[in-house]
């Protein structure tokens, strides 16, 4: 084959070559569009099902320290009408120690909302709420109450550690009961088993008859909730009780006699996190954001006394 022969032949190698490379571009264009516009399609389907589909029917179960209990309900509602998937279990209002017991015995929870520091610390060292989801909920003050009907006025605890008063506070499962027999301690009428005063007392006698030897050895009466050591104070079975300021607005039958100095106690905080064993993490979640956001909510958690933390 002559020279001129072999460039034709190479010149028609080439022009094939390229004809083949453009009609596999056009092929590749071709089936990439196809894609692009199969995915679109897809994606629009699903965007029209996500539309149409129904919200997920979730029921939250909540433990909740008794002082909730007349503020809780109301906001459950306010929950449920403007979020129709969802309703609450028997919400268990219970003694802050009692919630993690039944936690600790397995029973089930999406959301615990204690009345201690101490008490949501436990919770979260024994694996029983997710530690990410913990915070601060609510304050609150602890203050000193008489039946409404008492001649006594103005009552301080300083009067209280003049041991001419009987009283009443929660016992050791009780966070209101804690904080008392803390300010009790500085004013010389709680011993703590380990010797600490105010803040550095956990407020609790572990077994010892902690106001022995005090200016109100015998006077002290002792119950296993906020509300009942409120009940003592309305029926005046003691003379003075203390208690939350929520509890005044919950129970009433009571009045305030004096807020008790807050340095004289821990800090009143109400804790508050999603459960770890949680089927609804997220609208357990969700719920508890509402709840500290939402204007309506805030206006009925003030009504009953509590202050967003």
């Amino acid at each position: 084959m002559n020279k001129r022969m072999r460039a034709i032949a190479a010149g028609a190698v080439a022009f094939c070559l390229v004809g083949a490379l453009g009609l596999f571009g056009c092929g590749s264009s071709t089936a990439a569009n196809n894609t692009n516009a199969n995915a679109n399609a897809n994606a629009n389907a699903n965007a029209n099902t996500n539309t149409n589909t129904p919200q997920e029917a979730v029921q939250l179960q909540i433990f909740a320290a008794n002082s909730l209990s007349k503020a809780l309900e109301e906001v459950q509602t306010l929950y449920t009408a403007s979020h129709s998937n969802v309703t609450f279990a028997d919400t268990q209002y219970k003694a802050s120690g009692e919630l993690n017991s039944m936690l600790e015995a397995g029973s089930y929870a999406d959301i615990e909302i204690t009345a201690s520091k101490g008490t949501m610390d436990t919770a979260v060292s024994k694996g029983y709420v997710t530690e990410s989801t913990r915070f601060d909920m609510f304050k609150n003050d602890l203050v000193i109450v008489t039946s409404e009907s008492s001649a006594l006025t103005g009552i301080t605890l300083d009067d209280i550690a003049a041991g001419q008063l009987t009283v009443c506070v929660g016992d050791d499962s009780v966070p209101a009961g804690n904080y008392a027999n803390q300010s009790l301690s500085t004013v010389g009428c709680f011993v703590d088993p380990d010797g600490k005063v105010g803040k550095d007392s956990a407020g609790k006698a572990n077994g010892t008859d902690a106001y022995a030897g005090t200016p109100i050895e015998g006077k002290v009466v002792t119950d296993t909730s906020v509300g009942n050591v409120c009940k003592h104070a309305q029926s005046g079975d003691v003379d003075v009780a203390m208690v939350y300021t929520s509890d005044v607005y919950r129970f009433g039958g009571v009045k305030i006699q004096s807020t008790v100095p807050a340095d004289t106690h821990k800090s009143i905080v109400y804790p508050a996190g999603v459960c770890a064993q949680s089927k609804y993490a997220e609208a357990a979640d969700a719920f508890l954001t509402w709840a500290t956001t939402d204007q309506e909510a805030i206006k009925v958690w003030q009504k009953w006394g509590f202050e967003l933390a």
